[in-house]
């Protein structure tokens, strides 16, 4: 058993996960239960993303946050698995969308069946999260979720509007990953605070926490793509600057490098999407401080989160979601 809050008020992920090992593996049977098609390629190509392993980190957050709260249950474990469901939909339609053909450490569905299929089985994933959350019968439920769909698909035309454009700054990006990822985090954790029947200010404290959350565990993503390698990433180093995303290290060394020489060559790497400058933009990257400014960024983030939780009662919980908004920050994939 994980040690108690009494003795420890942050968790790491080992405790965190044995914490909620029991509510995931009832996830897990869900999902798949209500994955079955008699479409044999939606089978295949759900199981091939679903099967693909992860830390399911946004089923877990929905189930921890009604934990904090002294809910758990089938309904917990449903709303869980919509989470799950939305969430690899939205990586079906993002590797098609990036033309990626690498996803913790294997072969994207798209690289394997096709953009078309991986697609339609996106659609599939959708549609099936929402005939799961109707099933619920809860109207704060549906529009929660209907809202956060809705502002992830904003996001990621509004990153398609970015591609390419080295013009992108701090705050067209800080955009961008709070439809991508932060509303989502924030949508989970809100609705364990749903589930729980907690007034309308901790249900606030619990979605400002996820939102925090999801954009530090976002910006300290990006930092990776260029601090870390591709073995331990599980995906090519410097797939972002490919795909011609200025993200939050490469943004900073652009605004702050004080050659102009180099930030016309670091513009033209985003507009052609050029990987061939990577040691010009990593150099550039250090010589600005842009890793150290991005963690620290991510770093402020975590903190508004663990921030956010003042108030809640201290349980083997509350100490998980500390230990997830430093976990957030201090991981190497």
């Amino acid at each position: 058993m994980p040690p108690s809050a009494t003795t420890l008020s942050v968790l790491d992920l080992a405790n965190i996960q044995s914490l909620a090992r029991d509510d995931m593996a009832a996830v897990d049977a869900l999902i798949r239960r209500r994955l079955a098609s008699d479409v044999v390629l939606i089978n295949q190509v759900a199981e091939y993303i679903v099967g693909a392993g992860g830390k399911r980190l946004r089923p877990m957050l929905l189930l921890l946050a009604a934990g904090a709260l002294s809910h758990r249950g089938p309904d917990a474990h449903q709303l869980a698995a919509v989470v799950e469901f939305i969430h690899t939909a939205t990586l079906l339609h993002d590797d098609v969308v990036d033309e990626s053909d690498l996803r913790r450490g294997r072969r994207t569905a798209n690289a394997v069946w096709g953009n078309a299929a991986s697609v339609l089985v996106g659609d599939f994933l959708y549609s099936r999260s929402f005939q799961l959350m109707v099933e619920l019968d809860r109207l704060e439920v549906m529009k929660i979720l209907a809202d956060t769909t809705n502002q992830i698909a904003e996001g990621e035309v509004l990153q398609l509007l970015h591609v390419r454009n080295p013009d992108t700054d701090e705050a067209a990006y800080l955009r961008v990953i709070e439809r991508k990822t932060a509303v989502l985090f924030a949508a989970a954790t809100r609705l364990g605070a749903v589930l729980a029947g907690a007034d309308a200010r901790v249900q606030q404290r619990l979605h400002d926490y996820g939102l925090a959350l999801g954009y530090a565990f976002q910006i300290a993503d990006d930092v990776l793509d260029y601090a870390s390698d591709a073995q331990t990433l599980g995906k090519n180093l410097g797939d972002d600057l490919a795909e011609g995303k200025a993200t939050l290290p490469l943004i900073h060394a652009i605004a702050h490098s004080d050659d102009d020489s180099v930030r016309a060559r670091l513009r033209a790497a985003v507009e052609h999407g050029d990987t061939e400058a990577m040691p010009e933009v990593l150099a550039a990257i250090r010589a600005t401080g842009g890793l150290d400014y991005s963690r620290r960024r991510a770093e402020d983030y975590a903190q508004a989160a663990e921030a956010a939780l003042e108030g809640l009662d201290d349980s083997d919980y509350t100490a998980a979601l500390r230990g997830l908004a430093r976990y957030a920050v201090s991981r190497d994939h």
